[in-house]
């Protein structure tokens, strides 16, 4: 192999060669104007209603526009190890950002705790009885049916279901009975839809569906804390991304969150 063929084939493998093709896919698709206007912030699945009201108010006050992209965590966190051109990363746990500092692809200096979050158990329709989470037999409720979680071994809110469905005791009847889904809003949209009796949420999603009612708020103690990191990326539009990051915490955006059922860590 000659010595530029190599060289152009290194090239290709390049986190900047990457990045260049995901900006170009996004200019193809419509988002140039976005992307010229503002930054792009990769979000975790469970933010986008109060994201995009909070996003919303950004544009407002400052004529700023923000492209919003939503997804599991672990994909969201895939696509930039990748080179997607994201400015700000806000994930649904600690741990998929954590890798991302650990391989230098986010300022670390920038990383905060912005948001906090209950797991409740749902259920389909409206005014379903609440169930006790420490004497009800779930799989028994759910008989035939099937309870929907996001992905259990990898997307923040399976991780945190799984793990306090087996604090309580659950797990091993209820894990042949589990609907996984790609994220914890695919989740809820089971639910939603009837497709499955009960799922396991966070308490914002719960309040963004009207569809579902919140039968159970698991206790604190069975899982980890729900924390949603955020961090600028590196190697983007980080002065920008930083008065974003600065505005979300701002008492005007938390506001927002809290509306919308997230709670705020205190200083």
């Amino acid at each position: 192999m000659s010595a530029n063929l190599a060289s152009f084939l290194n090239s290709l493998a390049s986190p900047v060669f990457r990045r260049g093709i995901f900006t170009a896919g996004l200019l193809w698709l419509g988002l140039a104007g976005q992307l010229q206007a503002g930054i792009t912030v990769f979000a975790a699945a469970s933010t986008k209603n109060a994201l995009d009201e909070a996003a919303a108010a950004y544009a407002d006050d400052t004529g700023r526009v923000t492209a919003l992209s939503y997804a599991g965590s672990p994909s969201l966190a895939r696509q930039i190890q990748l080179g997607a051109p994201a400015d700000l990363f806000i994930s649904a746990n600690p741990g998929w950002m954590d890798l991302l500092q650990q391989e230098g692809l986010i300022d670390a200096a920038s990383r905060r705790d912005l948001l906090q979050n209950r797991l409740v158990l749902i259920a389909h329709g409206r005014n379903v009885p609440p169930l006790d989470l420490a004497t009800a037999d779930l799989a028994d409720k759910l008989g035939e049916g099937r309870l929907a979680m996001a992905l259990v071994d990898a997307v923040p809110a399976g991780i945190y279901g799984k793990a306090a469905l087996t604090a309580l005791g659950q797990w091993p009847a209820l894990a042949p009975k589990v609907a996984q889904a790609a994220n914890v809003r695919a989740a809820l949209a089971l639910v939603a839809s009837g497709e499955a009796p009960m799922g396991v949420v966070y308490a914002s999603d719960a309040r963004a569906e009207a569809g579902v009612t919140v039968i159970a708020a698991f206790p604190e103690s069975s899982h980890p804390p729900v924390i949603y990191p955020a961090a600028v990326v590196a190697g983007g539009n980080t002065s920008e991304a930083r008065a974003f990051l600065d505005y979300l915490h701002s008492p005007a955006a938390q506001r927002i969150f809290l509306q919308h059922g997230f709670g705020v860590p205190g200083p």
